[in-house]
C-alpha cells in the first residue's frame, strides 16, 4: 500500500513529505490507519542525529488510529478497532517478558529483520522506533497496540503511547511512590507534566516542579504541582531543603536530557531517596555523582524506560482515569497540525513553545 509520510533523509534537516510503500501485514502483524501522532522529544533527538540510526527513516512513535488489516495469528484486535500504537514490541515469552519487563523484550521480530517501509523505487526506509507513524498508515506487531473506546479523540489517545505512560509510569511503576512521599520533577514538558500528575494521583505530599520557563511552571500547577521552582533565578537545592526541613525529597524525576539536570539531582534527595532517570541525553553525555554519599545515605539511581509500562494493563487503567476526569490529556496538547506542516510543529517543540504538538490526519 502506498501512503504519504514525513521522511528524514539527512540528520538535522527538515523532513520531506514523500510517498512510501508499506508491506502487507505478516503473521502477528497489523496495519493501522494513523489518525494522530504526537511529536515526542525522542523523535527530535533522532532527527537531529543525537542517537544515530539509519537513513532514510520515518519517525513518529506516539500514535493512535484504526485497524484496517491484520495478518494471520492476530488475536486481540480486528479491522475497525480504535487503538493506541506504541513502540513497545514484546513477545511475552523471553527472559525479560517473563519477569514482567516488556520494555526490555529481547526477541528479534520479523519486522526488525525486514522493515515494512520502502520507497516506490524499492529503497529500504528505516521504521524508526519500530513505529514510523509520521505517516498515513503503519505496519506494526499486534503486541504494540491496545484498544481504546470508540468515542475517545485520537489526538488525546495518541499521548498515551509514550508521553503519558513514560511520565506516569516512572512514578507508579519504577519509583512506586507511596502516599505522603515527596517528589521533585525536573523538566515540565510533556513527560514531566505526566510525572507530576502521576505523583499527584499517587497521593504525594509535595510535588515540586523545576524548570526555566514560567509558562511551563504555570502548567505544572494545573497538573498537580504544589510548588514551582524556576532555576533561572532560584537555587533549586536551597528551595527544596527549605520546604523539607533540610532533608530533601524522596524522589527526583529527571525528565530532561541535560547533563546539569542529572548532576544536580542528587542535591535534592533525602537519605534513602532516589534519582529516577527518565529523560535521555545525547549518546556520550556523562553525569557525575559522589558514590560515597550514595552508599552512606542509602540513596539509589533508578533508570526508567517507557515508565516500565505493561501496555495491556497500564493504558486501560489510564484510559479509565481519563474517563473519570482524573487524568488530563487534552490539556497537554498545544497545537494540531496536518502532515504537510510537520516541520513547523517540530520547530514549536524545539523552541519550547509547546507541551505536545500533534500531527492529525483527516
Amino acid at each position: 500500500m502506498r501512503v504519504r509520510a514525513a521522511v528524514c533523509r539527512a540528520f538535522g534537516e527538515p523532513l520531506v513529505i514523500e510517498e512510501v510503500d508499506l508491506a502487507d501485514p505478516g503473521p502477528g502483524e497489523v496495519e493501522v490507519e494513523i489518525k494522530a501522532c504526537a511529536i515526542c522529544h525522542s523523535d527530535i533527538s533522532y532527527i537531529e542525529g543525537d542517537w544515530g540510526g539509519d537513513l532514510p527513516a520515518v519517525f513518529g512513535h506516539e500514535a493512535a488510529g484504526i485497524v484496517t488489516r491484520t495478518g494471520s495469528d492476530v488475536s486481540h484486535v480486528a479491522p475497525g478497532d480504535h487503538v493506541v500504537v506504541t513502540l513497545i514490541r514484546h513477545c511475552g515469552k523471553c527472559h525479560y517478558c517473563a519477569a514482567g519487563s516488556q520494555v526490555m523484550c529481547e526477541e528479534v521480530f520479523d519486522l526488525d529483520r525486514n522493515g515494512p517501509i520502502h520507497s516506490p523505487a524499492g529503497e529500504d526506509v528505516w521504521q524508526a522506533m519500530r513505529t514510523g507513524a509520521f505517516a498515513e498508515a503503519v505496519i506494526v506487531h499486534q503486541s504494540q497496540m491496545v484498544k481504546i473506546p470508540a468515542d475517545m479523540d485520537f489526538d488525546q489517545a495518541s499521548l498515551l503511547a509514550c508521553g503519558v505512560i513514560t511520565g506516569y509510569g516512572a512514578v507508579a511503576n519504577t519509583a512506586k511512590l507511596k502516599s505522603g512521599q515527596n517528589a521533585a520533577v525536573v523538566g515540565c514538558g510533556g513527560v514531566g507534566l505526566n510525572a507530576i500528575q502521576g505523583a499527584a494521583l499517587s497521593g504525594a505530599g509535595m510535588v515540586m516542579a523545576i524548570d526555566v520557563s514560567d509558562s511551563k511552571l504555570e502548567a505544572a500547577r494545573r497538573f498537580g504541582a504544589t510548588h514551582t521552582i524556576n532555576v533561572a533565578h532560584q537555587n533549586a537545592a536551597e528551595e527544596i531543603m527549605a520546604l523539607t526541613s533540610g532533608r530533601g525529597v524522596d524522589f527526583v524525576f529527571v525528565t530532561v536530557g541535560a547533563k546539569q539536570a542529572f548532576d544536580h539531582a542528587f542535591r535534592y534527595i533525602t537519605r534513602n531517596g532516589a534519582v529516577v532517570i527518565v529523560g535521555m541525553p545525547p549518546s556520550g553525555v556523562m553525569a557525575e555523582y559522589d558514590p560515597a554519599t550514595v552508599a552512606a545515605w542509602n540513596q539509589k539511581i533508578l533508570g526508567s524506560k517507557m515508565g516500565e509500562t505493561i501496555i495491556s494493563k497500564d493504558i486501560p487503567a489510564l484510559t479509565a482515569a481519563w474517563q473519570e476526569g482524573r487524568l488530563k490529556l487534552a490539556e497537554l496538547i498545544t497545537g494540531r497540525y496536518p502532515l504537510d506542516r510537520i516541520n513547523e510543529a517540530i520547530e514549536g517543540v524545539v523552541k519550547g513553545e509547546a507541551l505536545r504538538n500533534v500531527i492529525v490526519f483527516d
